[in-house]
């Protein structure tokens, strides 16, 4: 069983920065791949990011790519999620995810633990 909290969110300034935290229990995480998916309200969860169990390799939706960077402190089980530039559009709660079994993908139904969400607000 891996439990994962979220942190880090709030209100931030078009162009601003922001870093989220998803800490984990369990020294099982540290095997696993990890991602970060964002839902909006009355819209479907989506795919933000994803990092191997090592850190070795990373992915990312396109609409994040080069603003975004995921990384994780295995030491220290906990994975992050660098957001710069931000946009309105990326106003959302954001989840972390872990998926135990099988390749990294985009599709949320795939993972198997999730944390409770940080609100993350893009707003002038």
């Amino acid at each position: 069983q891996v439990q994962l909290v979220e942190s880090g969110g709030g209100l931030v300034q078009p162009g601003g920065s922001l870093r989220l935290s998803c800490a984990a229990s369990g020294r099982t995480f540290r095997s696993y791949a990890t991602a970060w998916f964002r839902q909006a309200p009355g819209k479907e969860r989506k795919f933000v990011a994803a990092v191997n169990w090592s850190g070795g390799n990373t992915y990312y939706a396109d609409s994040v790519k080069g603003r975004f960077a995921i990384s994780r402190d295995n030491a220290k089980n906990t994975v992050y999620l660098q957001m710069d530039s931000l946009k309105p559009e990326d106003t959302a709660v954001y989840y972390c995810a872990v998926l135990r079994t099988g390749p990294v993908g985009s599709n949320w139904q795939q993972y198997d633990y999730w944390g409770q969400g940080t609100q993350v607000t893009v707003s002038s």
